[in-house]
């Protein structure tokens, strides 16, 4: 099953895994207030998917996503500042929705990822990218800043990679994303879906609601200190899984030795 607009190519690979293309190959996949728009119905639609367990996200041609749509930021240069906040505020939505959902998201990047792009690779659970992909923090260049991307790309790259390349807009390529911690894995362009059948095929082994669960977890404790709160927080977590019937299957599996109902 698959739905296409002008903008997004939606796949459904199978009940658990869904594919979504950015959809605009001779804009290099760049953002507009339409493909952002589309990517939030999208996200939101998966939310709600009680049997969707990975997405995959990839772009359309030669190019992951280039950022910014050149006439769209034209057209913004035009904004009052209440204008302005209110259009950066869709974007800084659409990303959260990205970050935030329960599926495992998997990035096929290759090409040039710019600006926005970068965010979303940051926003990626598992980020697979080609031998031939150019990332680049360009927006200092326009006498802008990658403000609304910045929580999603300083968590992946660390504050001392932002400083440098928030400041000086180099290009890098895939291996130094991957040394970074942008992405996780560099791969020939011809390898890519190899790579990608692996992490279907590894992820099929993960109970759906204990996956999500665990995305959960890293948000909720990732940066904090470990104080009497946190401790008990985790207590209570792991408690709180034990009784779910995912749980109660997937122990019940490990000692009678076979598969559990969701791999």
């Amino acid at each position: 099953m698959s739905t296409m607009s002008e903008l997004v190519r939606i796949e459904r690979l199978d009940a658990r895994v869904v594919r979504l293309t950015l959809n605009r190959p001779a804009r290099n996949n760049a953002f507009d207030e339409h493909l952002i728009a589309t990517l939030q119905h999208a996200f939101d639609g998966f939310t709600r998917d009680a049997e969707l367990s990975t997405v995959i996200l990839a772009g359309a041609g030669k190019n992951f996503c280039a950022g910014g749509d050149l006439d769209w930021m034209r057209r913004a240069a035009g904004f009052s500042h209440a204008e302005n906040v209110a259009d950066a505020g869709k974007l800084a939505a659409m990303l959260s929705s990205l970050d935030r959902l329960p599926q495992t998201v998997i990035g096929c990047i290759q090409g040039a990822v710019y600006g926005g792009g970068v965010g979303l690779a940051a926003c990626c659970d598992i980020a697979i990218a080609s031998e031939d992909a150019q990332f680049c923090l360009s927006e200092v260049r326009l006498g802008l800043i990658p403000s609304v991307i910045s929580p999603y790309v300083v968590r992946a790259i660390g504050v001392t990679a932002a400083r440098r390349y928030f400041q000086t807009a180099e290009v890098f390529g895939a291996h130094e994303a991957n040394r970074i911690g942008l992405v996780h894995e560099v791969v020939r362009l011809d390898g890519m879906s190899a790579r990608l059948d692996h992490f279907l095929r590894a992820l099929r082994g993960g109970a759906p609601g204990a996956k999500a669960a665990a995305k959960r977890l890293i948000a909720r404790v990732a940066g904090e200190p470990v104080t009497p709160e946190l401790i008990g927080i985790t207590a209570r977590g792991i408690a709180d899984q034990r009784a779910t019937p995912e749980a109660r299957e997937g122990l019940a599996a490990f000692f009678d030795k076979r598969k559990p109902s969701w791999s």
